[in-house]
């Protein structure tokens, strides 16, 4: 499953932002059914930051957020009111080998 968090961050915060954001995902990492994450900011609104992580299930993601929640506390008056867990519908899609 696929969790997107987004937030909304002030040009002067961009720094603690970022940085609070890898500890987050530090955090997450260490939790079961972690799979992948990163932090992307929007090429078209500089103030929009997503914090992305893929997990194997929402049980997972849903736990390593009562664990994280601590740690996601300074963020929260940034973080968008908006659901953040999406389940898979398709498979992943990945490039076909040998083409250019």
């Amino acid at each position: 499953m696929l969790a997107i968090i987004r937030y909304s961050v002030p040009d002067a915060r961009t720094g603690e932002f970022a940085q609070q954001a890898r500890e987050i995902l530090d955090l997450l990492a260490s939790q079961p059914g972690y799979v992948r994450g990163r932090l992307g900011r929007s090429v078209d609104d500089p103030g929009l930051w997503a914090l992305v992580c893929e997990w194997e299930g929402a049980g997972f993601y849903r736990r390593a957020l009562s664990a994280a929640r601590l740690v996601m506390y300074p963020l929260m008056t940034m973080m968008l009111n908006e659901p953040s867990a999406f389940e898979d519908v398709d498979p992943p899609v990945s490039p076909k080998l040998g083409s250019r």
